[in-house]
């Protein structure tokens, strides 16, 4: 059976490939929502149905490679209603045609398109014929976008083709051919250079990056981006902030607010999911938890720990090495 994802967060690096083959309907129905997250599955021609499933996980990142007959992927309100922790998952075709469905939106899947779509919320994947399809899947707080700018790019089809999407995809498909990579001691730098690609995706789909765009929502990039590149400083902060954008601090934390968040708690995230990264990096193994800590701008090893349990729930130490 696939290894499900609070197995594989539990777990040590996988040293294998977890793959499943099923060979009838409701052996895929089990094995697809153990590899993802709960799913209702059906299919008009159920006998000889037959899917492979090949996953691995390294640091909360999957990466599965599915190949299956045609059937109907429904992620229902009831399911979402159930709760568990929510997932971006961006696809990849490699064969064969689908569509997907969600926050009233329809996207054709072909191969060398990229698609995302959030667990969070209802969606349906539709296949009418045999397919392969790649899918990374992710928990929110992974990648420095909020969760409602992705939002709008669900069930949006992105070409694979030109643009910073000629880049991104075939990284993707040479990562679902290598899937034993992400059990060696590259995997975590794989599996985050991959959530980095698909946000530089996200970022140019969504006019971040572009100057003529939304001029709010470029003001909110460039000031994520000064938050990210100047993390390690014990300098930052909501004023230091401000003047480098010639803004007031009243309107900074207001932007933070419409964001449902604040300018201190969004540093703090980073923050820890940088060291996050380091201590699962084989490049800073000799480095201690404090000297990662202080790396990235906690200056109280202490206080650094009792953040990062309270973040992750398991303390600096346990979680280096379990990983």
């Amino acid at each position: 059976m696939p290894v499900s994802p609070t197995t594989l967060r539990a777990a040590t690096r996988p040293q294998t490939v977890a793959t499943n083959v099923a060979r009838n309907i409701n052996d895929f129905r089990v094995a697809v929502s153990d590899a993802f997250v709960p799913l209702q599955v059906t299919a008009s021609h159920a006998d000889g149905f037959r899917s492979v499933i090949r996953g691995a996980a390294v640091d909360e990142v999957h990466v599965t490679d599915l190949r299956a007959a045609p059937h109907v992927v429904e992620r229902t309100p009831e399911l979402v209603s159930r709760g568990g922790r929510n997932y971006f998952k961006v696809s990849l075709m490699l064969a064969g045609r689908g569509l997907l469905i969600q926050d009233g939106r329809e996207a054709v899947l072909e191969p060398g398109s990229l698609a995302v779509y959030d667990t969070s919320r209802p969606y349906s994947l539709v296949f009418d014929e045999e397919f392969r399809t790649m899918v990374v899947m992710f928990p929110h707080h992974l990648i420095t976008l909020p969760a409602d700018l992705v939002g709008e790019l669900t069930a949006v089809s992105i070409s694979g083709s030109d643009g910073v999407g000629a880049v991104v995809a075939p990284y993707l498909s040479q990562l679902a051919v290598n899937l034993d990579q992400l059990a060696g001691n590259v995997g975590a730098r794989l599996a985050h250079s991959a959530l980095d690609l698909v946000t530089t995706v996200f970022t140019r789909e969504l006019g971040l990056d572009d100057a003529g765009g939304d001029p709010h929502r470029a003001l909110m990039q460039r000031i994520r981006a000064h938050i990210d590149r100047n993390l390690a400083s014990t300098d930052l902060s909501p004023a230091s902030i401000a003047a480098a954008h010639f803004i007031s601090t009243r309107h900074l934390h207001a932007l933070f607010q419409e964001q449902k968040t604040t300018v201190s708690t969004w540093i703090r995230l980073r923050r820890l999911e940088q060291c996050r990264r380091d201590l699962v990096d084989p490049v800073y193994a000799d480095r201690s938890v404090a000297a990662i800590a202080a790396r990235w701008g906690f200056v109280d090893a202490a206080h650094f720990s009792r953040a990062f349990k309270s973040l992750f729930n398991v303390s600096p130490s346990e979680f280096r090495a379990t990983h």
